[in-house]
């Protein structure tokens, strides 16, 4: 089953589908490994990114989008589909193949109260954020990574794509403002994996946009460092630079090394993208014995799709 990590940041301009995407780029094109990309964030940059504005038009038009996922939730229908939305082979990098994308959709702005009222309101209070875990379901099988780009707030969305998850990063720019709300996702998705009655993984924070000769930049990075709190700073860094930048624009590209450049851009993914494997293989692996241990069970392939359905008696 695969290994599911969920991007979350609770400021913008961070990084974060940047982030997603190339991790994607970079598993799917060195590593040789499956990824489906969910993007949850209704700015759609991740999905724009990928495949286009036009392609992104004709899926929304079509309701080939996450979107309807919820529509059908709220509405007591069965519109999804779940075929026709996945988008197949989106690299933009020519010849890279392994990459699928679920699109999502500006609709999602209209949806998020909704949403929220209906959690809030219906007796099972998981149901509104086992949404998507329960449609991808059938076809989580075929990805070794599923990466989910999450809006930058702890909403009904970010929490559908936390449920799926099994691990979280928290990509930042180190400076003040950027790093100031890393305790409150901590925190946020800490209470809501004791909701889920699972943990859910701190992989750690990826540091984005870091400029070696800025004093701040240096000063924030050995603050982090040495914060308790954090689970793990990853050791490769992604250094501000116009290559990274244009990599989120939808162009085509020849290759991984045209796409990320050639003044060590595409060394920083490369490594980084190796450093969240090892990550993920370690902690999850810790986490699954830690869990088998407590029930006195065999420990599972790795992946929430193998998790244990959560009590939900209390409805909390």
């Amino acid at each position: 089953m695969p290994t599911v990590i969920a991007t979350i940041s609770l400021k913008g301009g961070v990084g974060k589908t940047t982030l997603t995407g190339g991790l994607a780029d970079f598993l799917a094109g060195v590593f040789g490994k499956k990824v489906l990309l969910v993007d949850l964030d209704a700015q759609t940059n991740l999905t724009t990114m990928m495949i286009g504005q036009e392609h992104w038009l004709t899926c929304n038009a079509r309701r080939h989008t996450v979107a309807t996922l919820f529509t059908d939730l709220l509405d007591g229908t069965e519109s999804f589909d779940l075929e026709g939305s996945v988008q197949r082979d989106v690299s933009t990098v020519a010849g890279l193949t392994g990459i699928d994308l679920l699109p999502s959709s500006l609709d999602l702005i209209e949806l998020a109260e909704e949403l929220s009222a209906h959690r809030v309101a219906a007796d099972d209070h998981l149901a509104a954020v086992e949404v998507l875990t329960n449609a991808l379901a059938p076809i989580a099988g075929q990805y070794d990574y599923i990466l989910v780009d999450c809006p930058p707030n702890v909403g009904p969305f970010s929490l559908n794509g936390l449920a799926m998850a099994a691990a979280y990063l928290i990509p930042t720019i180190p400076d003040v403002l950027s790093t100031y709300a890393i305790p409150h996702i901590q925190r946020q998705v800490a209470d809501f994996g004791t909701e889920l009655g699972r943990e859910i993984v701190e992989l750690g924070v990826v540091i984005t946009k870091y400029r070696a000769a800025s004093t701040l930049h240096q000063d924030t990075v050995r603050r982090l460092r040495r914060d308790t709190s954090i689970q793990n700073v990853l050791p490769t860094y992604l250094h501000e630079g116009n290559a990274i930048g244009a990599a989120a624009d939808f162009a085509t590209w020849p290759s991984l090394h045209a796409k990320y450049g050639y003044h060590g851009h595409y060394e920083q993914f490369r490594d980084l993208t190796r450093a969240v494997m090892v990550e993920a293989d370690a902690k999850l692996a810790r986490a699954e014995l830690a869990r088998a241990e407590l029930s006195g069970a065999v420990p599972s392939s790795r992946g929430p799709f193998d998790r244990p359905t959560p009590n939900r008696s209390s409805g909390v």
